[in-house]
């Protein structure tokens, strides 16, 4: 390579990095570990531990329905959920408790195989807790993700509503019958999704939310490795 094509190579780089030509698009899959190195990655559907196992309404019981404890969103959930955990962090006091390290964010799903949502519909298929997968889940786009908030110094659950994947009201942003730390816990996750992350949710459940345009994001099927 000769002196000038170097040169309007390294020109190119520099202006490349500068104008964003490089950046990551909204719908690209990433690593919320990248972006956010004190979230916390717990995919329950990699475990033995999720509700699907043993619902008596199914005829299916797997104990794992990923093959590893891999998250991928993308990259605009991703940022976004940075912000909330840059917000969540700088928490010392909520609700009458100290968190001296502030709190931060548990990922329990978000991107899922639609392969996996066929699984789940079959169990249970009821399309207010299960997307119908014919027309796909917002987490088969992973445009989608269910969380929990966590004291950042001891990695403990914040009280909560319910487990993940209760489908009961209980589970719902409006049920009333809750202590009222619960409901503050509830009040604080959707607070900080909604107003600092500009994340929507998903009224029958409380732990689900997902970025605006989600359902435009391209179906996809594959397992992490």
């Amino acid at each position: 390579m000769n002196k000038i094509n170097l040169s309007i190579l390294i020109i190119f780089l520099v202006t490349g990095f500068n104008t964003g030509v490089f950046a990551q698009q909204d719908d690209e899959l990433v690593n919320p570990k990248d972006l956010i190195y004190d979230i916390v990655i717990d995919m329950r559907y990699s475990t033995p531990d999720h509700v699907f196992r043993n619902l008596p309404e199914g005829n299916i019981s797997l104990p794992k329905f990923y093959t590893a404890n891999e998250c991928l969103l993308v990259y605009k959930l991703a940022k976004s959920l940075k912000t909330a955990q840059d917000s969540l962090r700088k928490i010392r006091v909520h609700d009458g408790n100290s968190y001296p390290q502030g709190i931060g964010i548990k990922i329990w799903d978000g991107y899922r195989p639609r392969a996996v949502q066929y699984l789940l519909f079959e169990i249970y298929p009821n399309p207010a807790y299960i997307a119908d997968p014919n027309s796909g889940s917002k987490h088969n786009r992973g445009g989608a993700v269910d969380l929990t908030l966590i004291d950042l110094a001891t990695g403990m659950e914040l009280p909560m509503p319910t487990k993940f994947d209760d489908f009961s009201n209980k589970a719902s942003h409006g049920y009333p019958n809750l202590p009222s730390n619960v409901i503050a816990n509830r009040e604080l996750l959707k607070n900080t999704m909604v107003n600092v992350a500009g994340l929507l949710l998903y009224g029958a459940e409380w732990w689900h939310y997902e970025v605006p345009g989600a359902n435009t994001f391209p179906l996809l099927d594959f397992q992490m490795k």
